[in-house]
């Protein structure tokens, strides 16, 4: 293995793995550290990195300019190592569809038999396969990535760094090229510049001019204007604003609102208009001189910078793709304690200016006549108007752009679903479809693609008419049937009688068993353990290895009612 290792140095190749750098690598250096093989120590290094405690886990990392052979972490390009985006290899396997994707034969600590070393040699080589088949689904993320490195970023490996960190690192390259400190260096080391504020007094951060005619409009910017806040987390609940039988609702992300359970059209007389503000949120920092206090007036000057050379870029080109990353990453960052761009006044002034400048379209546009707002989201607004008051809607547009500065696109709905704020389905003119919430299928590697066949057959029966039973017994890809479900290490699954694998694979069939979660007593009921049916009411079929179904007929009245959950309340 050290020889091998050895040239693959030589050759200057790269490793590719998942997690690798938090944990395989990590095995891996120890092992070429100490130059011959021994179980014990590397199995008490592996343990150690599990079992450590999340505040050390740092301890364990290797610098990439240590590493024996350069690193390719899926986990992190991916950007998994994001709580909210944690993502297991054994979800990843469920996504991708993975014939097997079945566990740990064997508990860990297990002292294992010849035989059982040949089946976890399978065991290890299914894994490494998936691995690989990731890899593919990330060639262009890494080709990417590549690209950037040999055009910007001269020495430095940014091969590791996910969508968000690329951005953000080039806005602070750019900032040091024009001369903004960044950083502050001490007995420390480098500690970033940061404007921390123990008290923020919203009134500071809205725009002076901004005033409303709707009452109630009226009220809300009133009742900001008196709040001051020690924090941002929590802090917008349940403030809402009724105008016109139209409810609002504001939050720390943006406002929302919408009909629920509606199926608007256009037609002759009447046309659905969605309206977006372009790069929103970067343009108001750059129209309204917002930044961080420590960052100075040139932090604007170069997100403009930014913002018009992203547009001399065609939009696929990895240019165009790296400025938007750039752009879009700092607000966020706003409110990162660890982040050179921490200023919470600068993340009150573009989100409640955000909101606040949307509910002036809104009341605008509610005096044109004929004119019903369907939905209001962080960047836009959906509105169904008259078509012979087109041109008076887009009249009330070019007066709000010309008085913010801000720009709006527009799109034609053909027709759109709304079950909720949270869940739409949108025709364009062009037939291509908008999905959001419960209707969406097109999904990120994170997320939980279980049950597809539910928004697909949804989609066909909203836009095409199909009846709903009738294609789903005739739909052929057996995979859009199926579930995932994860439990914690502190619970476990059962199948009827027996207990199965955490990250389990199942479908809903006629004659198969019930699945129940079980999870840890509650403080208050030390005794009893906490029990959860999945499908409750319903039998399921067990599938960590797909020939398990061979034979297994879904039972389609679970996904037809699925279906009809997301149809037939629409009117």
């Amino acid at each position: 293995l050290l020889d091998w290792l050895n040239y693959l140095r030589s050759k200057g190749s790269r490793l590719v793995g998942y997690n690798n750098i938090g944990f395989d690598y990590v095995v891996l250096h120890t092992f070429v550290r100490m130059g011959k093989g021994d179980a014990s120590i590397l199995y008490d290094k592996a343990q150690a990195i599990i079992t450590c405690d999340e505040r050390n886990r740092f301890e364990h990392l290797v610098k990439p300019s240590d590493m024996f052979i350069p690193q390719v972490d899926l986990y992190k390009i991916h950007h998994f190592d994001n709580r909210a985006r944690a993502t297991s290899l054994k979800a990843l396997e469920f996504n991708m569809r993975a014939d097997n994707i079945k566990d740990l034969p064997f508990p860990v600590g297990s002292t294992l038999t010849r035989e059982q070393v040949e089946v976890l040699k399978k065991y290890n080589a299914h894994d490494v396969s998936m691995t690989k088949a990731f890899f593919h689904h990330s060639k262009d993320m890494l080709a990417f990535r590549e690209e950037l490195m040999v055009k910007y970023m001269g020495n430095k490996d940014w091969i590791n760094f996910n969508d968000t960190k690329i951005g953000k690192e080039f806005f602070q390259m750019e900032l040091e090229r024009a001369g903004v400190p960044l950083y502050d260096y001490g007995s420390k080391g480098r500690t970033p510049r940061q404007t921390r504020r123990p008290v923020i007094h919203l009134r500071d951060a809205i725009l002076p001019w901004i005033k409303f005619e709707q009452p109630e409009f009226q009220r809300v910017l009133e009742w900001f204007k008196e709040q001051s806040i020690t924090e941002t987390k929590g802090v917008f609940k349940d403030i809402t604003a009724k105008v016109n039988g139209f409810e609002f609702v504001f939050g720390l992300g943006g406002i929302h609102g919408s009909v629920s359970n509606e199926i608007v059209e256009s037609d002759d007389e009447y046309v659905i208009i969605d309206l977006d503000v372009t790069s929103y949120y970067p343009n108001l920092a750059i129209q309204n001189g917002f930044y961080p206090e420590h960052l100075g007036s040139p932090f604007v000057h170069i997100y403009k910078t930014l913002f018009e050379q992203r547009k001399s870029y065609p939009k696929k080109s990895a240019e165009s793709a790296m400025l938007k990353l750039a752009l879009n990453g700092v607000y966020g960052d706003s409110g990162n304690p660890y982040s050179v761009f921490f200023d919470h006044l600068f993340t009150m002034k573009i989100t409640l200016n955000g909101q606040l400048l949307l509910c002036l379209l809104a009341e605008r546009l509610m005096n044109v006549q004929d004119l019903t707002i369907l939905q209001v989201n962080t960047d836009g607004i959906t509105v169904r108007v008259k078509r012979t008051n087109e041109a008076v809607m887009r009249s009330f547009c070019a007066g709000w752009s010309e008085q913010t500065s801000l720009t709006l696109e527009d799109v034609t709905y053909k027709r759109i679903n709304i079950a909720d704020v949270n869940s739409y389905l949108a025709v364009r003119e062009d037939g291509t479809t908008k999905r959001k919430g419960r209707y969406e299928y097109a999904m990120g590697w994170h997320q939980d693609h279980s049950a597809l066949v539910v928004p697909k057959v949804a989609e066909k029966v909203l836009v095409e008419g199909v009846p709903i039973r009738q294609t789903i017994e005739n739909w052929p890809d057996l995979h859009d049937f199926m579930m995932r479900i994860k439990v914690p290490r502190s619970g476990f699954l059962r199948w009827g009688d027996e207990t199965v694998q955490s990250t389990t694979r199942y479908l809903v069939t006629s004659n198969g068993k019930p699945l129940v979660k079980w999870l840890p007593p509650l403080p208050k009921t030390p005794e009893k353990w906490r029990s959860f049916n999945q499908e409750s009411g319903w039998l399921v079929q067990v599938c960590n290895d797909i020939r398990d179904a061979d034979g297994v007929v879904p039972n389609y009245d679970w996904y037809v009612g699925e279906v009809e959950k997301l149809v037939m309340g629409l009117k």
